[in-house]
């Protein structure tokens, strides 16, 4: 299956939208587009994060800016899964 082009996609995010704001979504085909559409945004952000430190010989800054966006990552699916993340003291 080909990802959607910018326009496709944009597209189809904005019905999406419309249509949960008229409630007319009764298999939430909607919800899911948004909901992983949010989330892949910051699974790619971890994805382009993880290459940059791969690829720039695994600096301390660069770890620093994967374990930030692994966690905004967590932070993001907690929050659309409506749970908490469960913290052990060791963050």
């Amino acid at each position: 299956m080909s990802k959607p082009n910018e326009k496709e996609l944009e597209q189809a995010i904005e019905m999406a939208i419309q249509m949960r704001e008229k409630n007319i979504d009764p298999f939430n085909v909607a919800k899911c587009l948004l909901s992983h559409n949010f989330r892949m945004k910051h699974l790619e952000e971890v994805l382009h994060t993880a290459d940059r430190y791969i690829n720039m010989g695994m600096s301390d800054q660069e770890r620093t800016n994967l374990i930030r966006a692994i966690a905004k990552a967590k932070d993001v699916e907690s929050y659309t899964a409506q749970q908490q993340i469960e913290q052990f003291g060791l963050e």
